[in-house]
Formats: structure tokens, sequence, C-alpha cells
């Protein structure tokens, strides 16, 4: 086993690991299960990218985004690290050259979506890999109480029973106390192991704004403000708005959303971590893995649908230690508008069914076929066929995701891919017929040095630029290799997809649980309250976080939204509600609320109000059956 230090220093040039790294790898190396909670910025993948370059064998990184994927293998290779992915927009042939490459090969990180691990061929291969570690990105999801819920999580269980001895590090950045526990015992530890940093960023200042003209407060903001940003936008045609009329204003602004091409993200991307660009206006698909430490500030045009979220967009600011800003503009018909969504995003149970009926017709698939194939689909034009709204078909498919029966890739433009299956005397053969096939197949063997072992992305206006080749040849030949099967030849596609997760089932058998569908739309709806609380809320910002995050030893920050406007003007009001009530009790040891506020007439009754919901939430003290009295436990 290899010295963690030396492996830091040889492949990431740092001298010494960050608050809470090397008691995390020393615990995993050692062969335990551990639960990391690091907030974003706190540098997870170190966590199980060191320990997986000190032991032999290959470390299965469990993550859900695509995105995250690519940026983490990108990040390796560049570092001479061998790493590939799994995920739903692959072939059938570019997963089983990726797991055979895992046993056989020199394959050293090995990335899988957790949809991935039900499969047969998975088990199969798994259980044939020498694995040293198993690496739980975003761990949060394995937690019905977590966020983002994703049931395909809790079949990591299943893979843990085939290499017991393996050691799991579950990685993740938001965690309230319920999901610390729940995500142990899901993954099931041998014994409970978290290890957490705090979440608190003092460098960091989160400030909420309500107002009638979100533009007119971002614009007043940039214009005193020079530094590299953020700006987070719900929908990317907001986000497309927004970039028209900043960079009306002759401002270093550019724009980020899943819908844009591989290589017009990874420009945009690059541009704006070198500096070139100072202002990024995105969707949350913008900034999982970025690595960028002087972010000034985080803006928020759109309100989260989490605590969660917020706190991993916002905590994009500052990760350098400097003093950093993150401002989240709403206005009273937003929070309107959050409450409808709710609404929205679980449609009646009848007709999720009658859009997953609709799926398989339109793509004309018998009862029982369909399993693990991946079907590019037009949503607005499926909608508009059956009749139903794009807004309801959507969000039926995500629920049906959630039921693992389909898995929906968002409109992720994803580039051609091309993996060469011939050998070079086979290409040869048809090379010597075909002056156009000759050129095209010299110029991919002289310019893409692993196309023989790995699929790699096909740039065809690339390709056609160098070689002046029309496009539609280079298409034209790929696509006869490929019915040769002398290559693997992906085409790219702009439309979002869908993979059956299980065969298409008859309507008897798609079995939809209510108590489950009434869970979700439970916990989405406290979460929802949770956002509402926050944004309207008196206290200290960075205080409400930490709280909800289960840190109870809190100080106002002194410099938010909330503690510049003067409202909590003390940390000790609840000490002096305590003892007031104390002073008040009466035989039976209950206090009228109406009686503590008269008592305390010279604080704010909002305040009062506001600490006792507190205190209530944190077991501090017991409310009455009609809220009108509480009492102290």
């Amino acid at each position: 086993m290899h010295n963690p230090h030396e492996i830091l220093k040889q492949y990431w040039q740092f001298d010494a690991f960050r608050s809470k790294q090397e008691e995390i790898i020393d615990t995993v190396a050692s062969g335990k299960d551990c639960l990391a909670l690091l907030p974003t910025g706190g540098g997870k993948s170190i966590c199980y990218q060191v320990p997986g370059m000190m032991m032999e064998g290959v470390c299965l990184v469990i993550s859900p985004l695509i995105a995250l994927m690519e940026d983490q293998i990108t990040n390796l290779k560049s570092r001479g690290i061998n790493a590939v992915a799994i995920n739903s927009s692959m072939s059938k042939k570019q997963i089983d050259i990726a797991l055979d490459n895992a046993i056989y090969g020199h394959t050293k990180f090995l990335y899988v979506s957790p949809e991935r691990l039900k499969t047969y061929i998975f088990h199969v291969r798994f259980a044939k890999m020498k694995v040293t570690l198993i690496a739980v990105d975003e761990a949060h999801c394995i937690s019905q109480w977590g966020y983002d819920f994703r049931p395909s999580y809790l079949s990591i269980a299943e893979i843990r029973k085939l290499q017991p001895a393996t050691p799991v590090l579950a990685l993740t950045a938001t965690a309230t106390p319920d999901v610390v526990v729940d995500v142990q015992e899901k993954l099931l530890f041998k014994n409970l192991n978290a290890i957490q940093k705090s979440f608190e960023r003092k460098n960091l200042i989160y400030n909420t704004h309500s107002t009638n003209n979100k533009f007119n407060r971002i614009r007043t903001f940039l214009s005193s403000n020079n530094g590299t940003g953020i700006i987070y936008c719900s929908t990317r045609r907001k986000v497309k708005e927004l970039f028209i009329k900043l960079n009306d204003l002759n401002l270093s602004v550019d724009y980020y959303h899943a819908g844009l091409d591989f290589e017009e993200r990874r420009n945009k991307q690059n541009k704006w971590t070198k500096g070139e660009t100072k202002i990024m206006v995105a969707t949350n698909a913008f900034g999982m893995g970025i690595d960028k430490a002087d972010v000034r500030f985080v803006l928020h045009h759109d309100i989260p649908a989490s605590l969660e979220a917020y706190f991993q967009e916002a905590g994009r600011a500052g990760r350098d230690g400097a003093p950093a800003e993150a401002h989240l503009f709403y206005e009273t018909e937003d929070i309107n508008k959050l409450k409808e969504s709710i609404a929205l995003k679980y449609p009646p149970i009848n007709t999720i069914k009658s859009i997953y009926n609709a799926l398989g017709n339109h793509l004309q698939l018998a009862i029982g076929s369909g399993k693990e194939e991946r079907y590019p689909i037009d949503l607005a034009h499926f909608a508009d066929k059956y009749d139903f709204s794009i807004l309801v078909v959507y969000n039926s498919l995500k629920f049906l995701e959630l039921c693992e029966f389909i898995k929906l890739s968002d409109n992720y433009k994803q580039p051609s891919q091309l993996k060469i299956l011939a050998n070079n005397k086979e290409l040869y053969h048809y090379q010597v017929k075909d002056k156009a096939l000759n050129k095209l197949i010299q110029f991919i063997l002289r310019t893409e040095m692993g196309v023989f072992d790995n699929y790699i992305r096909l740039n065809e206006y690339k390709i056609s630029s160098k070689t002046a080749l029309t496009i539609a040849q280079i298409r034209e030949k790929l696509a006869y290799m490929a019915q040769l099967e002398l290559v693997d030849y992906i085409p790219k596609t702009d439309l979002p997809s869908v993979t059956y997760v299980t065969e298409r089932l008859a309507d008897n058998n798609l079995s939809i649980s209510p108590k489950f569908y009434l869970d979700r739309k439970k916990i989405a709806e406290r979460k929802l309250e949770a956002v509402i609380h926050f944004l309207t809320s008196d206290w200290c910002k960075s205080e409400l976080l930490l709280q909800y995050f289960g840190e109870t030893e809190t100080a106002p920050c002194k410099k938010c939204s909330s503690c510049l406007n003067g409202v909590n003007e003390t940390k000790n009001v609840r000490k002096i509600i305590k003892k007031a009530a104390v002073d008040l009790m009466d035989d039976h040891e209950k206090v009228m609320i109406s009686d503590l506020i008269a008592a305390l007439s010279e604080h704010p009754r909002n305040t009062i109000l506001e600490n006792l919901r507190w205190m209530v939430d944190h077991d501090e003290i017991e409310m009455g059956p009609l809220g009108k009295t509480f009492s102290i436990n």
C-alpha cells in the first residue's frame, strides 16, 4: 500500500490534505466503512481517489450524474489515471467492454450510475472484479428523507453482499441528522461511523431579499462587484433571457445549461474557470465538479426547491476562504408559484399510468419487451400527439423514474461516440477499396490514440474541416462500418431518451404505491416549507442553515441580511423566554403564549414567536394541543 501523502503530491501536486480528508482516507484504507460529510468545496473526491490509488484493484464509484462522471474522468485521465464510466446513455456493447476492462484491463476507477447495479451483467462482472473500495457519491440519495431520494441507490446493499469485505465510503455535502443515520443503515455499515466537518462557512455571507424587480437588484449588485460569480436560474429560458439582458450591459457574461453541445459546455466552463468570463448565468447543471476557488458571489434569480440544493449552490462561492457573498432574490409571486409547483410535480396516479401506457404505444413496444433498451424521444411531439401538457408528461416520467420503471435522460446533448472493433488488417481490407473511407480511417487513427480500447467522442465537423469530407459522407461511412461491425458508432442526438429499467408492463401490472406517492409529496412539501421559512424568517441566515443540518451550537453571523436588519438583537432571546416562562408557570406547568408576549413587551412579538417555533422544532418546549400554551421540556 502506497503512502497517501506521496500519492497526493504525485498526482494532485498538493502538499497537505484539507480538514478531515486524511482522517477519512485512513479510515477506509484500514477497511472500515465511513460516511463523510463535507460541505461543497470540501474536497470529497480526494477522499476516495487517494485511497483508490493506494490500493491494488478497482475503486467503484457510484454517482447519479453523467456530467459529474464526465468531469471526474476527464480530470483523472489528465493526471494519467485510467478511469471509465458506465451510465444509462451507453449501448450494451459499450457497457460490456467497460466491464471487461475493469476485470482484465488496467481500469483504476469505474464510475457507475446506480441503475446499472441491478442488472444481471453487472452482478456477474462485479463478482469477478478485485474491488478495493466502493465510493457512494451524493449518498443522501439513498435516504427517503433526503431531498433527492433515488430508489436505485438501495441496490448498493445487494452488491455489498457479493464483496462483503470491501469498505464503503459514502460522501455527501448535505444531510440532516435523520439522513445521516438512514444512509449508514441503508448501506449496511458494520458500525456507525460518520466523520463530519462543520457546515459553517464563516467567510460566506447568506442573504435573502424580497423585491419587486429582481433584475434591477441583480444589475445594482453587479455594478459594484467585479469578481467572478454564478447566477442561478430555474429554467433554460430564464437563463437565456437574463444572459441577453446582462450582455446588453456590456458585462463579461456567458450562459450554461445541459441542452448545449458537449464542446460548447466545455468551452464555456473553461473560459469561466480561467477568468476569461466573469459571470456565468446557469441552471443547476453548472457547478457539480467545478474546481474554482475564487468565486466571489453566487446569486439566485429563482428559489431552489430545497435548502440542501441552495446550500450546495451558494457554497460554490468563497472556496478559497476569502470573503464571498450569496444573494437570493425573490418576489411574493415566486413563493406562490413554488407552492403550486408541488401539485404540478405530482400528477394524479391515474395520469401517470396513462402516460406510461401512451409512451409504450408511441415507441411501438410490445408488452414484455424493451428492457434495458434506450429510445430517443421528442417530448413535445409525444405530449401533443396524446393531448397531454408537456409539464405533466415530464413530471410523470420523472415519477416513473423514481418508481424505477424507466430512466429519463434530460435533453443533454450527447456527442457522437466511436470505438473500433476490427483490427488493423481488417480495416486495411476496406481502406484499399474506398478512398473516402481510407481518408476517414487514417484521420481517426492519427488523432484518436485510444479508439481501439475505449469509446472516444467524435466531432464530425472537425473531421470534415480536416479531411474535406462532407458531414453526410462521414456519417454515411461510419454507419456503413457499424453495419459491418468494424466499429461501434453512436451518432450524436439532441433529444432526451427513455431507457426501460423493466420490460414494458401491462396496465394491470403497473403498480404505483399510493403510500409511496403520498410520502414523496409530503416530504417535498416539508422541504418547501423549510425554504419559505428560510426566506421570510428574521432569524440569522447562517444559523437557520446550520440548525437545519443538525448543528445546535450556533451563533448569529452578524453579517447576513437578517443580522444587518437588526432583528436578531441578541442570541440570548431563548434564555430570556425560558426565564420569563418559569416565572409565569401555573400549577399545571403551562405557559400562556399571550402572557409571555405581554411579559416581554420590550421584544417584538414576531421575534418571540420565531424563537418559540425554533424551540418547538428542537424539543426545548412542547406546544399545547390548541397552540395557545407551552411547557418547558
